[in-house]
């Protein structure tokens, strides 16, 4: 039987949400499923219906100026700040979760960086736009430029391809046009005159460039006063086939509708509400879009000029649209906002007008290019299938956390897509809390306030439930009570019609409050209790499980436990050097912990702490002291937080007492509360943590801070026991049968066990018994030809680690000849090149390869040459004898010749 191994706590990454989109450029292919965004200096590739990612392009040092993907997704244009343009090829792997990029060409273009990006719909030709006014025009494949547009030197801000009508009045035939190929020789091609570039300046400057003709027509305002057609940035430009129109969006706050007329464009300018930085046509022309500043996606009547869309007050600032892409076999509008928030909208048909004119036009999906930094995150509902998170925003942020389910998922819901935002602070949340259900959420915030959300997805419903003022410094802390109802109450079974009794918080100004939550059918007011609680900022607050007690972790070093009925001090923790961040009372029934002084405390009366000092405390509730302290963070411990403690008293009892901590070293550290050691280290984050979470049920860790990721740990602790408990019992038995083919001299059984059991003595031995066996097979390389097949047929790893122990037993003289014989063996069975081509896992690689064999070489030389002077000794000795022979009597042997023969013999 295999000894049972000690149990170790393990948990792995599960899920990340990870960001997508930093600000900058984001591109769409055609079939609206590869999402290509900007990511600081780098480029990522997201499936945008599940949010899965499927390709990082590392950047190049420098800030990403804009990228596009062709629509038929075969390639992607990355260009940067260093003045540099990649071209990648994609290739999506059959079951589209990964893409292959390969880089198939690098270039500068301009002489100052890419601004702005165009494809055309055949996915052949890109336009570059330039800071310094430079517009070219690119074979994609190919890799040369087809045409150079000339313009004033002011920054290109809009490009835009199109083909114009057939019938259009401006059309010329086909004819033959010449460019220069790749070999600078002249080829004709046909190109079709209709093609045309609209660029866009920030003058103003509206432009039409001919592909076919390869000239420039002005767009004019007032074409005999060479009026431009805005006064500020173009910032969008779009065609519309079916009207020969053009619709060009300004900074001017101007959207103008350009028609072609008397051999002229003529615009009609409309909206002078906002700086306006997208537009474009709608439903075969039918319509037209704006969207800017306000946050707003507008649409318009093309004929009539009269906006489909009902008045709406403008959104906040971070809602400011940015950019819009629209995919009209579709129907959807993607939204660059400010906040880094990706908007769809779906576009009704033209029957369908009366969806604008009912309501607010609104985003059907909302994506979450970064949460930016989390400053606190809970798990929502009973089922613990969402979660609330404050991020660096007055919003609190709802996303989804429930498994996946292809079967019954709905397009766009997926692990980590967003759910919903909690509006109504007018600052950053700072903190966040739930109640035993997870319906009822409080937030604290910035703006001196805290709130009380209601949270009912079955209604799609989000509400501000209460708002309780009297702070005058930033609400940096909010406790709610969690104990849970008897099953057979109203409360349980309804939670949503009775929010919990009462709501603690703390600020910046050191006071604490307690605040009565008002029921809806209740006349009473609710009552609240307020107190100077600290002489520094309020850190953090925690309410006891029974709800009797909550304590207060204050920057002056200090931990205060109160009574919630009377809000009167009970006890004072002190012991810690710096501030204190967090603070957790332990589950009600957790088991009795040990102290580093020994003697066991009822768990229910401890609590941990965290601090700027760097350690974790566990304190006693009965007399206030410190029962153990935690080292092992090299920062200030932010979070702290109990895992799963099994409710059953006889399991609980079994398993390990445990708690994570967060701190600013970026690190999740699971604690084993009775020894006081580090169960494991949890490592994917690269900026401070300052919030964890922890399911209630999988003992799944969550943790946040600010690189803007959430990391869901799974609890591998009892597969691990079992993967260790496995293996244990396979060696016992791998053993036993290595033990059995030495018996039974199963030498080429034995041979392979022993190297993949990697037991050198045995080894040694089994090769030692071949090569000195007497009865030698004739023609084998080691005395046995079993044991050559075994040499000949070994893998790169067993050939590799076979040659590690010949370099062993090759330094030892006593080993040192079967160590050749079998080094031998292995030379004649395998060409030269086997060896320098090993496959060697490791981070060392060839290096440790290159090592090995270097190492047999050196001891191999050595012994030969010992055997060379060994031979040229022996000459001596001969020669000697041979000298005696000459001047012995010849009558016999004396005393000395007879020992001369001896020696001889």
């Amino acid at each position: 039987m295999a000894n049972r191994q000690a149990a170790k706590t393990t948990f792995e990454v599960e899920n990340v949400i990870q960001p997508i989109f930093t600000g900058g450029s984001v591109a769409l292919e055609n079939g609206a499923r590869i999402l290509a965004s900007t990511l600081g200096e780098d480029a990522v590739l997201t499936e945008l219906t599940t949010g899965k990612r499927l390709a990082e392009i590392e950047g190049d040092g420098e800030p990403i100026s804009t990228l596009t993907i062709t629509p038929s997704a075969s390639h992607l244009i990355l260009c940067s700040r260093s003045l540099t343009m990649r071209i990648y090829a994609l290739k999506v792997s059959p079951n589209f979760d990964s893409i292959e990029t390969t880089l198939v060409r690098t270039s500068k273009p301009h002489a100052t960086p890419v601004v702005v990006l165009a494809v055309d719909k055949t996915s052949t030709l890109l336009a570059t736009g330039a800071a310094d006014g430079a517009i070219k025009i690119w074979d994609i494949v190919g890799g040369y430029v087809t045409h150079t547009v000339s313009g004033p030197s002011v920054l290109i801000s809009a490009l835009h391809f199109f083909e114009i009508a057939a019938t259009a009045q401006d059309s010329v035939p086909e004819r033959g046009a010449k460019k220069r190929g790749r070999n600078g020789q002249e080829e004709e091609k046909k190109t079709d005159s209709r093609f045309r570039l609209a660029w866009g300046t920030q003058d103003g400057k509206v432009r039409i460039f001919d592909l076919g003709k390869r000239t420039t027509t002005p767009v004019y305002a007032d074409a005999k006063r060479k009026q431009e057609a805005h006064e500020s940035n173009v910032q969008s430009i779009d065609y519309s086939p079916e009207n020969h129109a053009l619709l060009t969006g300004s900074r001017d706050k101007t959207v103008t509708l350009w028609l072609w007329r008397e051999g002229g464009w003529q615009g009609t300018p409309m909206l002078r509400h906002e700086l306006v930085e997208a537009v474009g046509f709608l439903n075969e022309g039918k319509w037209m879009y704006s969207a800017g500043e306000s946050g707003l996606l507008r649409i318009w009547d093309t004929t009539t000029h009269h906006e489909l869309t009902v008045k709406q007050d403008p959104k906040s600032e971070g809602e400011a649209i940015l950019s819009t892409i629209y995919l009209p076999h579709k129907s959807l509008i993607l939204c660059t906002q400010s906040d880094f928030t990706l908007a769809l909208y779906k576009i009704p048909s033209p029957t369908d007008v009366s969806i604008l004119r009912t309501g607010p036009y609104e985003p059907f999906r909302r994506i979450s290019g970064t949460h930016d930094e989390i400053y606190d995150l809970a798990y929502l509902l009973r089922d613990q299938s969402m979660m609330a998170l404050a991020t660096n925003s007055e919003d609190v942020r709802i996303v989804s956390v429930a498994k996946p389910q292809p079967e019954t998922e709905e397009e766009g819901t997926y692990f980590g897509h967003d759910v919903a935002l909690l509006k109504g602070h007018e600052d950053l949340v700072m903190s966040l809390d739930v109640d035993w259900s997870g319906h009822w959420v409080a937030s604290g915030a910035k703006d001196n306030t805290a709130r009380l959300w209601r949270v009912d997805p079955a209604n799609n419903s989000y509400e501000c439930y209460a708002v309780f003022t009297g702070h005058i410094e930033s609400v940096g802390a909010v406790a709610l009570p969690k104990t849970i109802p008897p099953e057979d109450s109203e409360a349980f079974q309804n939670p949503l019609d009775h929010p919990p009794p009462f709501l603690i918080s703390g600020s910046q100004d050191r006071f604490v409050q307690k605040r009565d939550i008002p029921r809806e059918s209740s006349k009473k007011e609710p009552t609240t209790l307020r107190r100077l609680a600290h002489e520094k900022d309020i850190n953090a607050l925690d309410v006891s499980p029974n709800g009797r007690l909550f304590a207060s972790a204050s920057q002056d070093k200090t931990v205060k436990i109160w009574d919630t009925e009377r809000l009167e001090v009970q006890g004072i923790l002190k012991g810690h050097k710096r501030g204190v961040w967090t603070v957790k009372f332990a589950p009600s029934h957790t088991p009795a912990i040990q102290g580093e002084t020994g003697g066991a405390v009822s768990g229910k009366g401890v609590i941990l702490t965290g601090s700027g000092d760097k350690t974790i405390k566990l304190w006693n509730l009965s007399d206030y002291t410190c029962l153990r302290t935690f080292e092992g963070h090299s920062h200030n411990v932010l979070k702290v937080v109990w895992l799963h403690i099994p409710s059953d008293d006889e399991t609980a009892g079994k398993k390990k007492i445990t708690f994570a901590s967060a701190g600013a070293d970026s690190l999740v550290k699971v604690w084993d509360a009775n020894s006081g050691e580090t169960e494991c280290t949890l490592d994917n984050h690269e900026d401070r943590l300052w919030t964890l979470g922890v399911h209630p049920e999988t003992n799944t860790i969550v943790s946040a801070g600010s690189d803007s990721k959430v990391t869901f740990w799974k609890d591998t602790t009892a597969e691990t026991q079992a993967a260790v408990n496995s293996a244990a019992l396979k060696l016992v038995e791998q053993e036993q049968e290595l033990e059995n083919y030495i018996h039974i001299g199963a030498y080429r059984d034995a041979i392979v066990l022993a190297l993949q059991l990697n037991h050198p003595g045995r080894l040694l031995s089994l090769f030692t018994n071949v090569v000195t066996s007497p009865n030698q097979e004739v023609g084998s390389l080691t005395g046995l030809k079993a044991v050559d097949q075994v040499l000949g047929s070994l893998s790169d790893e067993q050939l590799f680690l076979l040659l590690l122990r010949l370099r062993d037993w090759n330094t030892n003289a006593r080993t040192a000849p079967i160590a050749q014989r079998i080094l031998g063996a292995l030379v004649k069975s395998y060409p030269a090149r086997k060896f320098s081509e090993l496959s060697v896992k490791g981070a060392r690689g060839q290096k440790s390869l290159k090592e090995v064999l270097n190492a047999l070489r050196v001891y191999t030389e050595r012994h030969y040459k010992r055997m060379e002077e060994l031979v040229d000794e022996s000459y001596l000795v001969e020669y000697t004898l041979q000298e005696m022979d000459s001047i012995a009597p010849p009558g016999g042997l004396g005393r000395e010749e007879e020992d001369v023969e001896m020696l001889e013999v």
